[in-house]
C-alpha cells in the first residue's frame, strides 16, 4: 500500500519555473515506478513523466521533453517534477502515481494516485 501527497502547485507566469513534490508512505516505495500525469477538467489524464524504481531511467511526454525533469529520492520517499519554461498550456491538475513493474505512460496501469495539485500558468 502506498499513499501519495503532492505539493508545490501554484500560479506562475509563462516562462517561470515550478517544482512539484510527491511524498510517499509505505515500506516498498523504492520498488515502484513513479509517474506524473496531468488532467484538465473534463479531459483525459495525460502522461507527463515517469521514473523507474532505481531512478536511472526517465521518460517524458514529447510536450514536456527538455523542459521538465523528474527525479526521485528513495531514501526520502519523494519524487519531484522540476518544470521550467512553463507555458499556459501546461495549466492542469498534476497527479503523482505509483505502479509496480515496468515504466509505462498508460494511466490505468498505475495503481496508486495522489489527490493532485493545481498548476496555473498565466500568459
Amino acid at each position: 500500500q502506498v499513499q501519495l501527497v503532492e505539493s508545490g502547485g501554484g500560479l506562475v507566469q509563462a516562462g517561470d519555473s515550478l517544482r512539484l513534490s510527491c511524498a510517499a508512505s509505505g515500506r516498498t516505495f523504492s520498488s515502484y515506478t513513479m509517474g506524473w500525469f496531468r488532467q484538465a477538467s473534463g479531459k483525459e489524464r495525460d502522461f507527463v513523466a515517469a521514473v523507474a524504481f532505481a531512478g536511472f531511467n526517465t521518460y517524458y511526454a514529447d510536450s514536456v521533453k527538455g523542459r521538465f525533469t523528474i527525479s526521485r529520492d528513495n531514501d526520502k520517499k519523494m519524487v519531484s517534477l522540476e518544470m521550467n519554461s512553463l507555458k499556459p498550456e501546461d495549466t492542469d491538475v498534476y497527479y503523482c502515481a505509483a505502479k509496480g513493474g515496468a515504466v509505462t505512460s498508460v494511466s490505468r496501469e498505475y495503481r496508486y494516485w495522489g489527490q493532485g495539485t493545481q498548476v496555473t500558468v498565466s500568459s
